[in-house]
């Protein structure tokens, strides 16, 4: 099989014949194969099944002839190994089941399992190595928005309890910050070792 590297090439700033380009929503509402899916599958009941997973992250592969996968997953997807309880609720986003507002809280969060936990992302990582020819890029949510959600429980516009407690208490914001921080590594370093070719950071409410 016939490997497209142009977006890796790209990507170390390498001589390519075109520039490879990004857009959101690769497997999206656009697709009506996606759309049909979607009405018998929540986001998270995708992303626990590998097989649909990895299927699911190949069909604008196959129906646009892109450079590059994009992993059908969550930013959320992670949390759930460090002890956060959390549903992804249709046309509102994230919502926390108990947010965090003590050093309490913090304090309760484990470090990450991703083997043990997660997978079933792994998994997915693995077969789309397998059976992908562009390369696959694999993401995470950075600290501050992984933060942000779990302070507010829900998607915010002003993220006030996130500042406040960034402000006020700044030494239980850094213990969050921290805990967070080596869980995207280590989710991370799983996703390169499982097969992942380039990895995005998503900090989207960092501003």
């Amino acid at each position: 099989m016939s490997y497209n590297d142009r977006f890796i090439r790209a990507s170390r700033r390498e001589q390519v014949d075109r520039v490879p380009v990004w857009y959101m929503r690769q497997a999206g509402r656009y697709d009506p194969e996606y759309r049909k899916i979607k009405e018998k599958y929540s986001l998270l009941e995708i992303c626990s099944q590998p097989e649909l997973a990895a299927e699911v992250t190949m069909m604008p592969v196959r129906k646009l002839g892109v450079d590059a996968a994009i992993l059908y997953s969550d930013i959320m997807n992670p949390v759930a190994s460090i002890g956060i309880d959390f549903d992804i609720v249709p046309n509102v986003g994230p919502v926390i089941a108990n947010p965090i507002q003590s050093a309490a809280d913090v304090a309760k969060l484990r470090p990450i399992d991703v083997e043990g936990d997660l997978s079933h992302i792994l998994e997915t990582i693995r077969i789309l190595d397998r059976e992908l020819n562009v390369p696959l890029i694999t993401f995470a949510g950075a600290p501050f928005t992984i933060a942000s959600y779990l302070i507010e429980g829900r998607p915010s516009k002003s993220y006030i309890r996130t500042k406040t407690l960034m402000y006020s208490q700044p030494e239980i914001w850094h213990q969050l910050m921290y805990k967070l921080g080596d869980m995207v590594i280590a989710y991370a370093r799983a996703h390169m070792a499982a097969g992942g070719k380039a990895f995005q950071l998503f900090d989207s409410w960092v501003g």
